[in-house]
């Protein structure tokens, strides 16, 4: 399957850079595949251009393959509490959501080596530290 184009904030595209290049020594296959998706995402600037795209802190509900829903917040590892649907974007998942259209469809390989596909369903944009949201 093609890999859906993929936008990405500039200020999250710049942060996550910083962090997937800390961790090329110590985690090189999480590093790699963070990498490889900040390299192939348009860095928007504008908020209109990341409307409707998954972003740091977005709330985000996919349906796997399987036919299953489920509703997570992507999040910094920092932030990541799975009990409260808070996923890191250094997981497989995490990394697969990152820049997704609401509607579109990727392949991404769990922490189990099995093959998935995840399609976006609804995003509810960003709120910042305050609590306002982010454009």
């Amino acid at each position: 399957m093609t890999r859906p184009r993929i936008v990405v904030e500039k200020n999250d595209h710049d942060k996550l850079m910083r962090l997937a290049n800390g961790l090329v020594e110590t985690r090189p296959e999480i590093a790699e595949e963070l990498l490889d998706e900040l390299e192939r995402a348009a860095v928007a600037e504008d908020a209109k251009a990341i409307n409707g795209t998954v972003q740091m802190n977005s709330t985000v509900e996919y349906r796997t393959d399987e036919g299953a829903s489920r509703t997570v917040t992507l999040v910094y590892p920092a932030d990541a509490d799975i009990a409260e649907g808070k996923v890191s974007i250094l997981t497989p998942i995490g990394t697969a959501l990152l820049g997704m259209p609401k509607g579109r469809t990727i392949d991404f390989t769990a922490n189990d080596g099995r093959q998935h596909k995840l399609t976006v369903v609804s995003v509810t944009k960003a709120t910042t530290e305050n609590g306002a949201a982010k454009a």
